[in-house]
């Protein structure tokens, strides 16, 4: 099975009946990494979400709900808004994708390995050089605690990227 979706493999978590998943950021991609994720499998289970806006939020949560609608448990206890929601979130969570802009994702993914949470995150993981220490330091931490971390590079998985690069290596299109 395909599972750089979630970054992890199901045997990859210790053995439970389900992997619950928060979702932090509830734009296109990730509604989009959500919606992927609970396609995995059956014991895969959407908890808890964060985000700033509402609106995006109750939309997200609609378009889960109507595509997995036993697969999507987000109480309204485990709906979190604003800049410090995911925080609570990542709490609720074995599993959390990171899918908000950039500038975020560093912080989010520090705190993410500092509860102990496997991780899929969107690219970019930072923008600047403050951001990326605290990336690379948050993976040492995350490889300290044998946690799983997944980056969304879907090029690298792709059939007509993939090949693309076989052509140009096999020179069939030019230097």
């Amino acid at each position: 099975r395909d599972t750089s979706v979630t970054g992890v493999q199901t045997c990859a978590l210790p053995i439970c009946d389900t992997i619950k998943v928060a979702l932090i950021g509830m734009g296109g991609r990730g509604s989009g990494a959500a919606n992927q994720a609970l396609s995995t499998g059956e014991s895969v289970k959407l908890v808890a979400v964060a985000d700033v806006h509402k609106d995006r939020m109750d939309g997200s949560l609609a378009q889960l709900a109507k595509a997995h609608k036993d697969k999507v448990q987000v109480t309204d206890e485990h709906k979190f808004l604003g800049f410090d929601a995911y925080k609570k979130a990542i709490s609720l969570a074995d599993l959390v994708i990171l899918a908000t802009p950039p500038g975020f994702r560093p912080m989010q993914f520090e705190e993410a390995v500092r509860q102990g949470k496997h991780v899929f995150m969107e690219k970019p993981v930072c923008v600047d050089v403050a951001g990326y220490k605290k990336v690379i330091a948050a993976a040492e931490e995350a490889k300290k605690k044998n946690l799983k971390v997944g980056v969304g590079l879907q090029r690298h998985h792709q059939a007509g990227y993939l090949e693309t690069i076989k052509r140009l290596h096999d020179g069939e299109l030019g230097d």
